[in-house]
C-alpha cells in the first residue's frame, strides 16, 4: 500500500489475525484508488454483557485528493451479536469500498456516459509496470490513458492492439482517454 495505515486496537483479544485482516482490506482499497493520502481504522470493544447487537465499534476513514473523506463505521449493538469482529471488519470495509467506488467512479467521469461523446480506437502502446498507455483514434490521434481510467479494473487485459471505446477529454497536456471500456483483442471479431 503506498499511504501507511493508521491503526488503532482497544480490544481484549489476540490482534494479530484482524490486523492482517486490515491490511488486507487496506490493499484492496489501494487498488481501487492508488493516490489515497490516508487510511485510518480504530478497532475498539464496548460493553461486555450486551443483550442484542455485537459489542465492537469499527471506523475507517480515508482521505481522498482533493479534499475527499470517506468514513464508514459499524457501531456497537449492530447486527448479530454473535458476529465475530472479522465479519464486523469486513462488513465496514465493504461500506467504504462501495463509497470509495462511487467517488472513484464520479472522478473520473462514469457516473453518466454519453455514448454519442465516446468513440473507438486500438491501443497502440500499453506501459503495464508504469501503469498508463496510448491509443490511436480513427482521426489517427495518439491519446494517452491511465490504468485508472479502464473500466471495471481490466486493466492487465489491454495489450497492443485491443480495441476500445472511450471518452477523450483535454487534459493538462493534451488529449487524455477516459472511461476505456474493452471491445475486442486483436483478431477478434468486433461487437
Amino acid at each position: 500500500m503506498n499511504v501507511p495505515i493508521e491503526l488503532s486496537f482497544d480490544i481484549s483479544m489476540p490482534k494479530g489475525p484482524y490486523k492482517n485482516l486490515v491490511f488486507e482490506r487496506a490493499a484492496k482499497l489501494d487498488k481501487i484508488c492508488d493516490y489515497l493520502s490516508s487510511c485510518r481504522v480504530a478497532i475498539e470493544e464496548r460493553q461486555k454483557h450486551m443483550e442484542s447487537g455485537n459489542p465492537f465499534r469499527v471506523r475507517i476513514k480515508l482521505t481522498v485528493p482533493a479534499g475527499h473523506e470517506l468514513v464508514a463505521r459499524s457501531e456497537p449493538g449492530e447486527g448479530n451479536m454473535h458476529d465475530d469482529l472479522s465479519v464486523v471488519i469486513n462488513r465496514t470495509f465493504d461500506a467504504v469500498e462501495r463509497r470509495l467506488k462511487k467517488l472513484m467512479e464520479k472522478q473520473r467521469g462514469e457516473v453518466k456516459r454519453h455514448p454519442a461523446q465516446e468513440t473507438v480506437g486500438i491501443v497502440t502502446k500499453v506501459f503495464t509496470e508504469r501503469g498508463y498507455g496510448f491509443l490511436k483514434n480513427d482521426m489517427d490521434e495518439e491519446i494517452y490513458f491511465h490504468e485508472n481510467s479502464v473500466l471495471n479494473g481490466e486493466f492487465d487485459r489491454i495489450h497492443e492492439g485491443t480495441v476500445v471505446r472511450f471518452v477523450a477529454r483535454m487534459g493538462e497536456e493534451g488529449l487524455q482517454a477516459s472511461t476505456i471500456q474493452i471491445m475486442g483483442k486483436p483478431g477478434s471479431k468486433q461487437p
